[in-house]
């Protein structure tokens, strides 16, 4: 656990320094809203937009009252990690779960630092693990610790059944990152929902052997989340084709889901250094706030 702790705290640093010197910004910019929340209601004056006006609280027959905004500053923050099995591939030591894992642990210590509220999800097919927000480091040491005992009960996915979970949790508009292979199919509506309901990032996690599966001629390949075993000609031109085809068009389908309803979207590839990632990831959002101020 404190080996662990150190290595996020070093992967934090690192992000720090990056952000200090190439964005001339604050780290917290990834925690901070970018568009406006209900406030109050106060009596109309000349010249408010009619479009404001709040019918339900002027129909009580008190006069004509008009809906009134604040920035959205400080918004909770919430992880929602899949970890399915198909987490479970990896290059070398590096599993996509570990990435991961890792981002949400140098997600949660930079979020207490920053004195942000902070909560955790984490689903397969079913709820595997919940965090509500909270503040400070404590919670950060209880969200790493939690992913670092983590025994999923189930290993099959179903995204579509825990966003919507997610939906019934959290009620209120939120940050939300969802680290996920998106292995999965029939979940383009509740990510819709979700990209509405609140401010999401998606952070795609990816294995080289899936995009470049090589070729090593008929081999069996067990799926980790059925338990059953195939025998695939991988050296096959037309699997090949076919299997890469299918590989981009997934993940084409996932980015134009994602522009059409304004979510982040950046891929993690599980053998490159995730840290340049996260401070692209931290520039878009920068400009983003800048934008909306």
């Amino acid at each position: 656990m404190k080996e662990l702790v150190k290595k996020l705290r070093k992967y934090e640093i690192r992000i720090r320094k990056a952000i200090t010197t190439q964005m001339q910004g604050d780290f917290h910019s990834v925690f901070k809203g970018t568009g406006l929340e209900f406030d109050d209601v106060r009596a109309y004056q000349y010249g408010d937009d009619v479009r404001s006006i709040d019918w339900n609280v002027s129909a009580k027959g008190h006069g004509t009252f008009v809906k009134t905004y604040r920035e959205e500053k400080e918004q909770s923050v919430f992880l929602m990690l899949d970890v399915s099995a198909s987490q479970t591939i990896g290059t070398g030591a590096q599993q996509k779960i570990d990435v991961g894992k890792e981002i949400c642990g140098v997600l949660a210590l930079s979020a207490a630092r920053q004195q942000s509220q902070i909560g955790m999800i984490c689903i397969s097919d079913q709820k595997e693990k919940y965090i509500k927000p909270a503040k400070g480091v404590q919670q950060a040491y209880s969200i790493i610790k939690a992913l670092s005992e983590l025994q999923p009960k189930s290993a099959k996915t179903n995204l579509a059944a825990g966003i919507k979970l997610t939906l019934d949790i959290i009620k209120r508009r939120s940050i939300i990152l969802l680290l996920s292979d998106f292995i999965d199919v029939n979940y383009d509506k509740e990510l819709a929902m979700l990209a509405k309901r609140h401010d999401l990032i998606v952070l795609h996690l990816l294995d080289v052997r899936e995009h470049h599966l090589p070729p090593m001629g008929i081999v069996p390949v067990l799926d980790k989340e059925t338990g059953r075993t195939i025998w695939l000609n991988t050296s096959g031109e037309e699997f090949q084709q076919r299997y890469l085809a299918q590989y981009n068009q997934n993940k084409e389908d996932l980015m134009r889901l994602c522009q059409k309803y304004q979510a982040n979207y950046l891929t993690i590839k599980t053998n490159e250094d995730y840290v340049p990632q996260l401070i692209n990831l931290f520039r878009l959002r920068n400009k983003s706030t800048k934008k909306s101020a």
